[in-house]
């Protein structure tokens, strides 16, 4: 029996998992790195080591470390979350050595699917369908999907649509993949844009019993990475669904499969199901599947690793559940990712915190982070994901996309708004889903939308002014007098001057006519425009401000009046758009470039951004080399514009 468990992973998982172990009264122990010191996971484990450094390789990627920290603090167990090494079959054959319970598939099943393309040959002959292309792609095979075969999270996978770009991407692939998996091992398969993903959750134990605990639909994606997923899949046939189960458990029985894992099918246009990867771990998207069964997938891992037996069948799925990550980045600049201190994370409505999540309340929220985290670029961008159940498909996105809309989000740039549009968008609510989503609605998705940053802004002013309130309110005069300015930046980049005047007959606000201010404090702001009555939560943390307001959330940085020209970026510089590592240049100094081509990559939260020439130009400088680290804002190169 399972006394003392060790997490080998951080964040919102593990939270999760040492969520299971108090409820069953197991010990847990901590991992963490030396940026993560006072993450939320750390402070909730009975016990925590140490793992010096801070980059993943260095730390949680270091299955010596993982070990020698499970005897340190007198663990009998490993559990490895997801990601880093939950799939690696050495890691999981060391923690045997190492006379630990491995929470997690044999390391036989796992490395009969670590590689892709190994895992596609064993699962044709067991008679599974599959997406194959030959070893000479023709024109009759485009579009091509470039896939890494030792990893996924969308590291190494490129999209080819004309063969002679087919070398390129390769490469490119190559490299990536070498760098992210440390196996440069690539392979094609058919690109489906309108393709949906599917997908099944298994769970297997010792005994020979294997379950299909229900399907998932996890279409909505960028960067081939999953942003909303629901279970069950929306608009499945019985039939469809029946061949996904079957498909899905004969996968599992082929490899001796035990514990959790998912069977993962891009089901086409057509109705044609193929096979697409197995994960041989618990996955991102599992509390969908533990909201509509009300099982704890977690307790279940830990049952079968104690050999315990599963009931003959699953239970049955009622309702329905949609769950959102929400991500540190800004989709509008391509998904850039975005650093920081996260000031407030936190949901407007009652839920819970890693349990099911249905009924009474209806939401869940899973996060690693609370307030004060500082988000890093040393680990994945997500800072939450946040679940709603209910009994149709239509409430539960309704009541997603209202508890998002609603949530304190203060500190970087995330891409809520776009979650909530996504959820709200006609296609998506008439279940028309395909891979290529968020990428065909974009126009609809990351469209700017300024009408209530005027507003904003002047709640913002007249807040800062109520936090230096004395006798009478900053501001006031009893005879007419200049209007007091504040200038603020919006996260569109638009700039919006506030001029008021407080005086005897209240309110006096340049191009807010009629408006009457009802009540002012440094955290909150009443305004009644005609009969129009509107209350704005105003949180300030340095220069950034946050205004939540009846219509949604708007970011605002506070500028001086009077800006340092010293501060100002010469033409043609390219600055760096978040810190990161440079991966890899693709110019040198004295090249003439075009606008748009690729200059260099960064790499920062596992996915790598292209720097390009902002115009065709000469370019002068190159400033950095790869390896390097750089922090937003530093002069990457200067382009010389032609």
């Amino acid at each position: 029996m399972i006394t003392s468990l060790l997490v080998a992973n951080r964040g919102e998982i593990a939270r999760r998992i040492f969520r299971t172990c108090r409820d069953l009264g197991i010990a847990t122990v901590a991992v963490h790195s030396d940026p993560d010191a006072d993450a939320p996971h750390v402070r909730e484990a009975d016990t925590a080591v140490r793992l010096p450094g801070a980059a993943p390789a260095d730390t949680y990627l270091r299955a010596d470390l993982l070990i020698a920290a499970a005897r340190a603090a007198g663990a009998d167990a490993v559990h490895p979350g997801y990601g880093f090494l939950s799939e690696n079959a050495d890691f999981a054959q060391a923690v045997l050595d190492a006379g630990l319970a491995w929470i997690g598939p044999p390391p036989a099943a796992i490395a009969a699917m670590g590689s892709k393309t190994a895992a596609k040959r064993l699962m044709a002959a067991a008679g599974v369908p599959v997406l194959t292309v030959g070893t000479e792609p023709t024109e009759a095979d485009l579009p091509l999907l470039v896939k890494a075969a030792a990893g996924g999270g969308g590291r190494g996978m490129r999209i080819v649509r004309d063969l002679a770009e087919l070398p390129a991407a390769l490469a490119a692939a190559r490299a990536e993949a070498l760098s992210a998996f440390g196996s440069d091992e690539v392979f094609c398969e058919p690109y489906l844009p309108t393709g949906r993903h599917v997908e099944v959750q298994l769970m297997a134990d010792t005994h020979g019993t294997v379950w299909a605990v229900g399907d998932r639909d996890c279409s909505l994606q960028r960067r081939h990475q999953k942003v909303i997923e629901e279970a069950p899949a929306p608009g499945l046939t019985a039939r469809q669904r029946t061949e996904l189960h079957r498909a899905a458990v004969d996968a599992a029985r082929a490899i001796g499969y035990v514990g959790a894992g998912t069977a993962e099918f891009l089901l086409a246009p057509d109705g044609r199901l193929a096979f697409l990867e197995m994960n041989t771990r618990l996955q991102v998207e599992h509390p969908v599947t533990e909201c509509v069964t009300g099982l704890d997938l977690v307790a279940l891992q830990i049952a079968v690793a104690e050999g315990e037996a599963l009931p003959a069948e699953p239970p049955a799925t009622t309702g329905h559940a949609v769950e959102a990550r929400l991500y540190a980045e800004d989709p509008a600049r391509d998904w850039q990712p975005q650093t920081g201190t996260l000031h407030r994370l936190a949901l407007a409505h009652p839920h819970t915190e890693f349990t099911t999540g249905g009924a009474p309340t209806g939401l869940r929220l899973d996060s690693g982070a609370d307030d004060g985290t500082t988000v890093t670029v040393h680990y994945d961008a997500m800072l939450a994901k946040v679940v709603a159940w209910a009994p149709t498909r239509a409430a539960a996105a309704r009541r997603l996309a209202d508890a998002l809309g609603r949530a304190r989000i203060h500190g970087p740039a995330t891409n809520r708004d776009l979650l909530v549009r996504a959820l709200r968008h006609p296609a998506f609510l008439a279940a028309r889903l395909h891979t290529g989503f968020l990428t065909e609605h974009a126009a609809d998705l990351t469209a700017p939308d300024g009408k209530d940053t005027p507003l904003a802004a002047l709640a913002a002013a007249l807040a800062d002014a109520a936090s230096r309130r004395t006798a009478l309110p900053s501001g006031w005069r009893n005879l007419p007098s200049q209007p007091q300015i504040k200038r603020y930046r919006a996260a569109d980049g638009g700039e919006w001057e506030v001029r008021y005047r407080l005086g005897r007959t209240g309110l006096d606000a340049e191009g807010h006519p009629g408006t009457r201010l009802l009540r002012s404090a440094p955290d909150l702001v009443v305004l009644e425009t005609d009969t129009l009555r509107q209350t704005f939560h105003v949180a300030a943390h340095g220069t950034g401000v946050w205004v939540d307001g009846p219509n949604g959330a708007t970011a605002l940085t506070a500028l001086d009046r009077f800006p340092d020209p010293a501060q100002r970026t010469d033409p043609g510089a390219l600055l760096a758009p978040m810190p990161g590592t440079v991966v890899r240049s693709a110019a040198a100094v004295g090249d003439t470039v075009a606008a748009g081509q690729p200059l260099l990559w960064l790499e920062a939260m596992k996915m790598e951004h292209q720097v390009t020439a902002p115009a065709d130009g000469l370019l002068t400088e190159l400033r950095v080399a790869p390896g390097q680290q750089v922090e937003p804002g530093a002069v990457l190169a200067v382009v010389q514009p032609a």
